[in-house]
């Protein structure tokens, strides 16, 4: 692969170019055809993708054997199967490199970037994408629900949060807690705490936030081993965060589906002490504090809008197994 200063890469073969281009800190692929300057004749040739790499095809044919629906989660051989694949995985499997303009810091970033994605593949049991994250680019705290995700950072250094809902045997009594939550802020003095009789009467108010234990909160280089979350465990609520300009790809078993129930939810997190009475406090341990914090759901924040491109790296060859 070779580098041009426009930020433009090109891979040659059989007079075909297959493009990557970088324009306003953003990903996008293009195709063009070299011209050779014949006067007798002009000729027409298909776009040629790369062959598909023998870790790539396997990706999908392991997927296709594993994904079984909503809710299901792959048992360990098959965990660790799958990411024994993306571990092996490199940039150039899905026509990326670390020469790419994109990939390079600029040291200044104007306003907000955008993330951008492809999709490799998708079925109604799982699919393949990939996330370019210009530097400082973020993908905000969201979950994903009723999905096993595998996560593998192509290129780049991001850094990662992520949490698991408390479940209510965890957590602080809801009559002693929850309702205080509602009535009490940084911004506020007083703080209610209601009788268990009341809650009732305010239950549609103390969906407000919810607790939360944190999973990760790092920074990741690639090459790295690919992270794993579930329905309910492993971080399934998470976000993203591009110190260097990134590449991550995800396999998704289910994706995301509206019409199935399985939208994606975003959330503004804060920190255990930000709603917590000073009784509550006490009784919870400083150490488990810190790994601690209430979630609130939020509407689909600005950064959450991505751009999306047609994926024209190496094709995957669908067969049935």
């Amino acid at each position: 692969m070779t580098v041009e200063t426009g930020g433009l890469v090109e891979q040659s073969k059989n007079n075909i170019t297959t493009t990557v281009k970088h324009v306003n800190n953003r990903v996008r692929y293009g195709n063009k055809t070299k011209k050779k300057n014949r006067s007798y004749k002009k000729m027409r040739r298909e776009v040629v993708f790369p062959r598909v790499p023998d870790v790539l095809q396997q990706l999908f044919v392991s997927c296709t054997q594993i994904f079984r629906g909503p809710g299901f989660v792959p048992p360990a051989s098959d965990v660790n199967e799958l990411c024994d694949i993306l571990d092996k995985m490199k940039p150039e499997d899905v026509g990326l490199s670390k020469n790419l303009q994109f990939f390079k810091p600029t040291g200044a970033v104007n306003g907000t970037p955008r993330v951008t994605y492809t999709t490799i593949y998708q079925c109604d049991q799982f699919s393949l994408c990939i996330f370019f994250l210009p530097e400082t680019a973020v993908i905000p705290l969201h979950n994903h629900p009723e999905m096993t995700v595998f996560s593998k950072l192509l290129l780049g250094k991001m850094h990662i949060k992520s949490y698991d809902w408390v479940e209510p045997k965890d957590s602080i009594p809801p009559s002693k807690c929850e309702i205080s939550i509602f009535f009490k802020s940084p911004n506020r003095i007083l703080s209610f705490v209601f009788d268990v009789i009341i809650i009732g009467l305010f239950i549609s108010l103390v969906v407000a936030v919810r607790l939360a234990r944190m999973k990760a909160n790092s920074v990741y280089t690639a090459p790295c081993n690919t992270s794993v979350l579930y329905p309910t465990t492993g971080g399934n609520i998470h976000r993203f965060t591009a110190v260097t300009p990134c590449a991550v790809l995800d396999v998704l078993g289910p994706p995301y589906s509206k019409e199935d129930d399985r939208d994606c939810s975003y959330y503004k997190d804060f920190p255990y002490s930000a709603f917590s009475n000073e009784g509550e406090t006490t009784r919870v341990s400083e150490e488990e504090r810190e790994g601690l914090g209430w979630l609130e759901e939020i509407e689909a924040p600005e950064n959450a809008v991505m751009d999306r491109i047609d994926y024209l790296g190496p094709q995957i060859i669908e067969t049935t197994y």
